[in-house]
């Protein structure tokens, strides 16, 4: 079985997590704007929620961009929420409201993560709002746009680079001397250093654990093109952990004490030759439990030989056959099991005034016990035609049927 372990989502204040953290503390503090770049998988999330609960919200209030909705009120419901308020109430009455809000909590910091979503009237409210901040309540706040991207490339800049006076101000607001920061992700030293700290927490399930040793090699792997198409020598978090967590599982499926070779080589084979691989998931599709312990020598001596190709094929006939049959029964049982018609008539002789008043239409076959709705046309009242019930009442003579709580002699 996999040790719940494996599933369990991890801090670790790795040297990328100091950068990007350090870069969100100057922020707060100095209430400066910035457009903070790293790449994808390097771990800005999980810094910004770790910031989050230390420092606490909402001193720093943290939300994720809108994707697929440029109205202002998108963000700016999120900012609300965020603060714990009910968005009851239209937006165009709520939004004057929410730089006093702001004020009120004593937030100094607005963090947007996935900034690279951030759409032309999503960036105008932004200014609006921290414009209202000062010029009302003489409330500066600390602005912290977090975007994913690559290589030099900066995200919104086409934007922010608008020759229109809005965007002019905008680019005011920002930082003087570092509006635009790139944080890389680990260099081979640092990937030692994440190693060493996972030795610490993955000791409990793999007691021998030394994945230093293997540094390099992880290094190189996670330096392909693959994972690092731009070539800046860097690693991201996210591929380092879903390498090692990959093959820590495996070794310790294997009741290994240590993480094996082999394991290593497969996770990083599959990480970075078979990345864009199709793979087909057909049959029952994956199991939850973990694979069984590979095949062992019986008592004997003997070991479990595979199946060839020919004992598949008989097995999957016999297999088909059995299927046949069993759905064959199956349809056989129910139409043998299939109640009959039964033979009341259908007649109902009561007056329809009576029928009327009594207030109810489910009324009870005297056959068989089965309730039918009465439906009265052209004065007449029939009892719809129906099968019996598997449990029938006995007939004795003269047919009854309850209608409410009278019971009535019908037909013949």
């Amino acid at each position: 079985m996999t040790h719940p372990i494996f599933r369990k989502d991890i801090f670790i204040g790795t040297p990328f997590e100091i950068r990007f953290q350090a870069m969100l503390r100057s922020t707060l503090y100095k209430r400066s704007w910035h457009l903070i770049v790293a790449d994808p998988g390097a771990g800005k999330t999980m810094g910004i929620r770790e910031l989050v609960r230390t420092i606490g919200s909402p001193t720093i209030l943290a939300v994720v961009a809108p994707k697929n909705n440029e109205d202002e009120s998108a963000l700016g419901n999120q900012l609300w929420s965020a603060l714990g308020l009910s968005l009851r109430g239209h937006w165009s009455n709520r939004k004057p409201k929410l730089m006093g809000h702001l004020h009120q909590y004593g937030t100094q910091c607005l963090i947007v993560d996935d900034a690279h979503d951030l759409e032309f009237q999503h960036l105008l409210f932004i200014k609006e709002l921290t414009d209202q901040g000062r010029l009302q309540y003489d409330h500066p706040l600390g602005l912290c746009l977090v975007a994913a991207g690559r290589g030099d490339t900066i995200p919104l800049k086409e934007t922010l680079y608008q020759p229109d006076p809005t965007w002019l101000q905008f680019r005011r607001r920002l930082d003087k001397l570092e509006p635009f920061c790139k944080i890389p992700g680990h260099t081979s030293e640092e990937v030692r250093e994440i190693l060493a700290a996972l030795e610490t927490v993955y000791c409990e399930v793999l007691p021998q654990l030394n994945l230093r040793q293997w540094s390099s090699s992880i290094y190189t792997w996670l330096t392909q093109l693959a994972l690092d198409p731009t070539n800046s020598g860097r690693v991201t978090m996210d591929n380092l952990m879903t390498l090692v967590t990959a093959a820590l599982e495996w070794s310790y499926e294997a009741k290994a004490t240590d993480v094996l070779a082999e394991m290593l080589e497969k996770a990083a084979s599959l990480l970075v030759l078979h990345r864009d691989t199709l793979k087909l998931i057909d049959g029952a599709g994956p199991s939850t439990e973990a694979p069984g312990p590979p095949s062992t020598e019986q008592g004997n001596g003997s070991k479990t030989e595979p199946e060839t190709k020919p004992e598949r094929e008989v097995t999957q006939a016999d297999h088909d056959s059995h299927n046949t049959e069993t759905v064959v029964t199956a349809k056989d049982q129910e139409q043998t099991v299939k109640p009959p018609k039964c033979t009341f008539p259908g007649k109902v002789e009561i007056s329809l005034k009576r029928f009327q008043d009594g207030g109810t239409q489910l009324v009870e076959c005297s056959d068989c016990g089965r309730t039918r709705t009465l439906t009265p046309l052209k004065g007449l009242i029939k009892f719809p035609s129906h099968e019996k019930r598997k449990t029938t009442t006995p007939n004795i003579g003269k047919r009854w049927a309850k209608i409410g709580s009278d019971w009535d002699v019908v037909g013949s």
